[in-house]
């Protein structure tokens, strides 16, 4: 199959740990490349926000990525990009009109709108839009409130585009329950979780150096709904408590460690520490490459993954395809990927004294932690590898490209095409 994939803030090519570079960026890399192992031949298209980029970018074989002119040549928040989504589903539909592909898939709620446009331009030859959100609104509406940067069109606008699309990818139970509350019908609802690359993240290879305390990880953005403040906060229970033995490591952000001091969220993050007096226990370790981040994950105890909410979450499965236990917020997808006491433990958001004692009994018990270190392993070599998900995903496009309804004009000349 020919399948564009539509990615409007979140380039595959981006590092990763920037303000609008994280999971989705890996996830459109990851499910490109393992399609294309597949079989299929993928184009990625994505915003330009540098004048210096190519048009086209060959990313592996079978995978190219299409810079799209729409707006400024520069890097503008995902937030502030609504103006721009007509420029880029027109420009979408100039590279369609030629050579349809046989399927499209729409990253985000932005990336929805101008796959539809585009698609609605092609008339008779219009393929089938599978969408994934990645995010919802109204879930980030309900836990960040005043703190949502979303523009207040998206209210409507998401909606509409989980309303009009072929088909939606949900990527956990929670997230499918979410969108039938949106108006999206359960039938047209397909679940296909997210992967991890399980040859990368592995437990063998080298560990980062470990000294005698216990090591918890927090890794990832360190934007406010992360719940890293959590962590940081059970450190302080935990001194309350007389324990000098736990050490906090925070990977993430969006400048390197020698430079991360001019990253706001790490500013944020530090004054946290200093206010709860954790500085001697606390280490900032900046925006780490992605492929040195298992062996910082080898040398973790545990890795903390604690946010409000969560629409699906790659740490904790980069964590347990390593084998390392997870304590994770009881939110969002990761209650599908963390499985209570099997995989790691699971505590309620915000609620430092429940933390602090799950690191204590994973602490207490060494053994123990191995044991749901492996079983996480287990677990993602059995349910989450991108093999896996690109196989998913694949059955999910035939479905939609064999359901598009042909036109009746095209009934006479016997020609099968696209609506």
């Amino acid at each position: 199959m020919r399948i564009a994939m539509v990615s409007e803030h979140a380039s595959p090519l981006a590092a990763i740990g920037g303000v609008d570079a994280g999971g989705q960026n890996v996830h459109v890399a990851a499910l490109a490349t393992a399609l294309a192992a597949r079989g299929h031949t993928i184009t990625v298209y994505t915003r330009r926000d540098d004048a210096e980029l190519p048009r086209r970018v060959p990313m592996g074989r079978g995978v190219e990525v299409v810079h799209i002119d729409a707006g400024p040549p520069h890097r503008v928040p995902k937030d502030e990009l609504l103006p721009w989504m007509d420029d880029f589903g027109d420009d979408l539909a100039v590279a369609w009109e030629a050579d349809p592909p046989h399927v499209v898939h729409a990253h985000f709620w932005m990336s929805g709108l101008a796959a539809l446009r585009a698609v609605d331009a092609l008339g008779a030859a219009r393929p089938p839009v599978v969408q994934s959100f990645h995010a919802l609104g109204h879930v980030k509406r309900r836990h960040q409130g005043a703190d949502d940067t979303s523009p207040a069109e998206r209210r409507e606008l998401e909606p509409f585009v989980g309303r009009n699309v072929d088909r939606v990818i949900a990527t956990c139970s929670d997230e499918a329950f979410e969108l039938h509350q949106i108006g999206v019908q359960t039938s047209r609802i397909s679940f296909t979780p997210c992967g991890v690359d399980t040859d990368l993240f592995c437990p063998d290879g080298p560990s980062a150096s470990h000294g005698d305390r216990f090591r918890v990880m927090a890794l990832g953005r360190l934007v406010p709904r992360k719940g890293v403040e959590s962590v940081i906060d059970a450190m302080a229970v935990l001194r309350e408590r007389g324990i000098d033995d736990v050490e906090l490591e925070i990977v993430g952000g969006s400048l390197p460690e020698g430079e991360m001091d001019a990253d706001p969220d790490v500013r944020r993050l530090q004054e946290h520490v200093a206010r709860r007096g954790v500085g001697e226990s606390v280490r900032f370790r900046g925006q780490v490459p992605h492929d040195d981040l298992p062996a910082l994950l080898r040398a973790a105890d545990v890795v903390a993954c604690t946010p409000w909410y969560e629409p699906f979450g790659i740490v904790p499965l980069e964590a347990m395809s390593t084998g390392t236990p997870v304590i994770a917020s009881a939110v969002g997808g990761l209650l599908d990927t963390v499985v209570h006491e099997v995989t790691g433990l699971r505590v309620t958001s915000r609620d430092a004294e429940a933390l602090a004692d799950a690191i204590l009994a994973l602490r207490a018990e060494p053994g123990w932690a191995r044991t749901m270190g492996r079983n996480g392993r287990a677990r993602v070599e059995r349910l989450y590898t991108w093999s896996r998900v690109a196989a998913d995903t694949e059955r999910i496009y035939r479905q939609a490209y064999a359901e598009r309804p042909i036109p009746l004009h095209s009934l006479h000349t016997g020609t099968a095409v696209a609506r």
